[in-house]
């Protein structure tokens, strides 16, 4: 009993000491500060805790990015105009299941702005977030699949680039898809 008794005074003594080392007007110790308040970076900073001559370092010149290929022709007016006599890789006798999976892309990345039909009259035009779409079927757009491929590998005035969300073969079919709309609504 006596043994309880003063384990517990010990113990009661203790929790004392211990509330009694809390000063309001300072905070409490942090065990690991650097998780509460973390230090920014900037890129391509020099830091001093990297090793001496060590950097972040830039890609070698002339590389390409796995899983990239090169378009060759440049983003002008001269490249745009150069992208009109290219015709597409994909097989043709595959043209349904490739006009398929164009209907399927453009429904996903093009239609919220170019409309399911091509004329221009999206979600995002008739909420008048974005202005200025024109119609696949305008008279001053001559456009053809070449000119299309460009336009999406690229982008143009508000509209850019698609060339990190579709791949090679996925912009030609939207570019195929994009001339079927064409043909619609110029009929």
């Amino acid at each position: 009993m006596k043994q309880l008794l003063s384990i517990s005074l010990i113990c009661a003594t203790g929790l004392l000491l211990l509330a009694s080392c809390q000063n309001e007007r300072e905070p409490n110790y942090q065990y690991m500060p650097n998780m509460y308040e973390s230090v920014g970076y900037e890129t391509y900073e020099k830091v001093e805790w990297l090793p001496a001559g060590t950097e972040a370092q830039l890609p070698a010149e002339h590389t390409i990015a796995r899983g990239k290929i090169p378009y060759g022709i440049e983003n002008n007016p001269a490249g745009k105009e150069l992208s009109r006599a290219l015709t597409s890789p994909l097989d043709s006798l595959q043209s349904e299941e490739n006009l398929a999976v164009g209907k399927e892309l453009y429904d996903i990345y093009c239609a919220i702005c170019h409309g399911t039909k091509g004329d221009g009259q999206g979600t995002l035009v008739k909420r008048e977030k974005i202005l200025g779409v024109p119609s696949y079927d305008d008279v001053g757009r001559n456009i053809n699949l070449g000119s299309t491929y460009h336009v999406i590998y690229y982008g143009q005035n508000a509209m850019g680039s698609y060339a990190n969300q579709l791949n090679e073969t996925e912009r030609w079919q939207v570019s195929e898809y994009v001339m079927v709309l064409k043909e619609n609504l110029t009929q």
